[in-house]
């Protein structure tokens, strides 16, 4: 990433004259974004919660389901094929946090029920979060 030359000036300076540099951003913490009780960790209650607001969000013509269109970069047609038990092609509230549910304990790597940031950073944490953001 390049910066403007104004502030990579600023920034410059600033280190010259024992100010602190601007830190360059950092991703948003995925246990922080979604910690209701704030230990560190996501169960699956704050997990769901996460889902619902996020299914809620998606649904923007508000017929209380999704479509392939609506659930875009978070499951792939065979995802959504094999989350859909009644073939409509599209996911009710029940059906995406069913789908949430069987993610979130793919990364539950240790089965202790909850999910910290080691295991969110995996392939399996990885993929229920594209349900939660």
């Amino acid at each position: 990433m390049r910066l403007p030359v104004a502030v990579a000036l600023i920034v410059a300076g600033a280190t010259l004259v024992g100010l602190p540099a601007l830190a360059a951003p950092r991703a948003a913490d995925p246990v922080k974004a979604f910690d209701t009780d704030n230990d560190g960790t996501l169960d699956l209650m704050e997990v769901k919660k996460a889902a619902a607001a996020e299914f809620a969000k998606l649904d923007r013509d508000h017929e209380g389901t999704l479509d392939a269109r609506e659930l875009r970069g978070r499951l792939s047609a065979k995802d959504l094929k094999a989350a859909d038990p009644d073939h409509d092609g599209t996911l009710t509230m029940d059906e995406y946090l069913a789908v949430v549910e069987q993610r979130f304990n793919a990364a539950d790597a240790d089965h202790d029920g909850t999910l910290d940031a080691k295991e969110l950073r995996t392939p399996a944490g990885r993929a229920l979060m594209r349900l939660l953001q």
